[in-house]
């Protein structure tokens, strides 16, 4: 070890919980829940294709959002010494370069995970290790822009996860139908991505990093996001019911009436009420995001 003022050993690789910490498994959900999604969509019978299934899983969970959530710590590490001081990187538990060799070699393992299970799925990897990259990386640095950042990681988490699972079970492009559903969810999905910067408005405005809210103000920010969620659905329970899928509509169209309710209240505290309707006006989303798929996979 070297003295006090320089007391963390670069050289020692970092532990294993704290390398787990680093790649935030909480953050895995959103887009292995949209991968299922997917794979629900497909109306492919699981069968043999157990190993297909597992390896989209661990694609889209551990191995991509990981990494992502690796990148994004490690070109936010100094801001995180300010905001954050206890992560593992400005903590010093993840030390010297080992935060950007854990990237790195999550996008290798990632890359190589894909050009096993298909085509399709290397394509869709590749576009979202590079969205990734681009969200935290300069000199591209998309998170600085309230456009752009929740874009890259609504298209990602959502769209492009949904794309692997459908991909993954029709061993082929997806259908048009599925293609329509899932860019209108990652449509959607920007609204939710803008709604978690409410909490960090005064970092933000500090930092530089001209989010929603800080560019638009919170009260037009919050009624955009709605805006922008509720449409991108509306149009999901039209395609939906003109392909005659009437069920699955009709449960995406309640589950949208159930949100705009909560919107009401959110619009009115948006900075108060975001951790509020994230807890439920999200997971309605979701919910019909699963049955919007349910209905595209002939399940209903």
């Amino acid at each position: 070890m070297r003295s006090s003022a320089t007391s963390i050993d670069y050289s020692r690789p970092p532990a294993p919980r704290d390398i787990l910490e680093l790649l935030k498994p909480i953050t895995w959900f959103p887009p292995m829940w949209a991968f299922m999604c997917g794979v629900v969509s497909s109306g492919v019978a699981i069968g043999g294709r157990w190993p297909f299934l597992i390896a989209g899983i661990a694609l889209t969970g551990p191995l991509v959002c990981g990494t992502s959530q690796a990148v994004n710590d490690w070109y936010d590490r100094h801001v995180d010494a300010i905001n954050q001081p206890e992560r593992p990187i400005p903590s010093g538990r993840i030390a010297g370069h080992w935060g950007l060799r854990i990237a790195l070699v999550g996008t290798a393992l990632s890359l190589g995970v894909a050009w096993l299970v298909g085509r399709w799925v290397i394509a869709a990897t590749i576009v979202g290790l590079l969205c990734a990259w681009a969200y935290s990386a300069p000199p591209w640095r998309a998170k600085v822009s309230g456009w752009w950042g929740p874009a890259l990681v609504a298209f990602t988490y959502e769209g492009l996860t949904w794309f692997t699972g459908a991909s993954v079970m029709a061993g082929s492009l997806p259908r048009s139908e599925i293609l329509a559903i899932l860019l209108l969810y990652s449509l959607g999905a920007h609204g939710i991505m803008t709604l978690n910067d409410f909490k960090a408005v005064r970092g933000d405005r500090a930092t530089g990093v001209r989010s929603l809210p800080v560019v638009l103000g919170v009260g037009k920010a919050s009624k955009l996001a709605c805006a922008v969620m509720s449409l991108s659905q509306a149009v999901v329970v039209f395609l939906l019911f003109q392909w005659g899928l009437v069920l699955s509509s009709l449960a995406v169209g309640l589950l949208l009436l159930a949100q705009v309710a909560l919107m009401v209240q959110l619009v009115r505290d948006p900075i108060g009420k975001a951790p509020w309707y994230a807890a439920r006006g999200v997971t309605l989303y979701v919910l019909g995001m699963l049955a919007a798929a349910l209905g595209l996979g002939g399940y209903v």
